[in-house]
């Protein structure tokens, strides 16, 4: 285990300064500079701050490896040993999957203990008991899921959002961005950056990002400090799966603002998750909209009702395909569900 008294006795040998006369500069015991060379002595910042007036050495550099330090003991104090972290990296926090993703530079990769420092502060938090305490902040189906991997996937998102530029957002103008963003979902195609333009240009923060494999989630909605952001996963099957997912999360962005300021969304309750469905289904296409466009099935028909509403032609056939109307699998379906 490495502590920084082995670079500070090296650095003493060096220079041919010994240990008595070092501690005199520093102005602490013989006993107390044996303790710091030795590693049985915490290193405080102030300690850290004169050691660099006297050395040069730079005093985050003794921190960082005193740090390391106090993370390894902490570790190993709490998994016994080396195998039981490395375990428990590799299997509760899928390190390789998140080599394999690149969301992480690790320092050294075989250093476990560099890895678990590298995972905490792409997690910003203090230890894994932090991060454990962290899940009751966010609301989701245990059932399946995997905390651990949703909480580096929001991280991830997190840090996506963290240079993009929003107004302030403002509710009162909610039903205008709905308004824009049903005009671009009617162009062909979905257009990512635009619609994240959008959404920015409203106050809210908008990624879309793969999850890590194994990670049943679609999206999630949170607010930092007074910023509304919305995370949505990048794993849509078709056009009308990606704006249900968005316009869900909005709903959520209507009616759950107030709770999102002190929990992540993923999944709410039974309640919530209803009104968020129901916002997203009516946005996409409403009632009345949907009373027409199902008077008449065939190809030609909802063709014109496409058109007559500015509604995509996927939203329809994806609406008509959940509601057996059509099948997944049919020529309709298949020929306009990214349009």
């Amino acid at each position: 285990m490495v502590y920084f008294g082995q670079y500070l006795k090296d650095y003493l040998e060096y220079n041919k300064i010994s240990q008595t006369e070092f501690a005199l500069r520093l102005g602490i015991t013989q006993k107390h500079i044996n303790e710091i060379l030795n590693g049985k002595a915490k290193i405080t910042l102030e300690m850290a701050a004169n050691i660099e007036r006297l050395t040069n050495i730079p005093s985050n550099f003794i921190i960082s490896v005193e740090n390391t330090r106090y993370m390894e003991e902490e570790l190993i104090k709490e998994y016994s040993n080396t195998e039981n972290i490395k375990n428990m990296i590799y299997n509760e926090y899928a390190f390789k999957e998140l080599k394999k993703s690149n969301w992480i530079t690790f320092k050294d990769e075989k250093n476990i203990y560099q890895v678990c420092i590298d995972i905490l502060n792409f997690l910003k938090v203090k230890d894994f008991t932090a991060h454990n305490n962290l899940e009751q902040y966010v609301l989701f189906k245990k059932q399946g899921e995997d905390y651990n991997k949703l909480a580096l996937w929001i991280a991830h998102c997190d840090e996506m959002s963290s240079n993009q530029q929003v107004n302030e957002y403002k509710s009162e103008n909610f039903n205008e961005l709905i308004n824009k963003l049903k005009i671009e979902a009617f162009n062909e195609g979905i257009n990512i950056e635009k619609i994240k333009e959008i959404l920015n240009s409203y106050g809210i923060l908008f990624v879309c990002e793969k999850a890590l494999p194994g990670t049943k989630v679609r999206g999630c909605f949170k607010v930092k400090i007074n910023t509304p952001a919305i995370y949505t996963t990048a794993n849509y099957s078709s056009k009308d799966s990606f704006f249900f997912e968005l316009f869900h999360e909005l709903g959520h962005c209507k009616s759950d603002y107030n709770m999102a300021q002190n929990k992540v969304i993923i999944d709410g309750d039974e309640k919530r998750e209803q009104r968020a469905d129901y916002f997203a289904l009516n946005t996409m296409i409403s009632k009345n909209e949907w009373d027409d466009i199902t008077s008449d099935v065939t190809e030609d028909h909802i063709i014109e009702k496409s058109k007559k509403y500015k509604i995509p032609m996927s939203f329809i056939v994806g609406r008509l395909a959940k509601n057996d109307y059509i099948k997944y699998n049919s020529k309709l379906y298949n020929k306009y569900k990214k349009i």
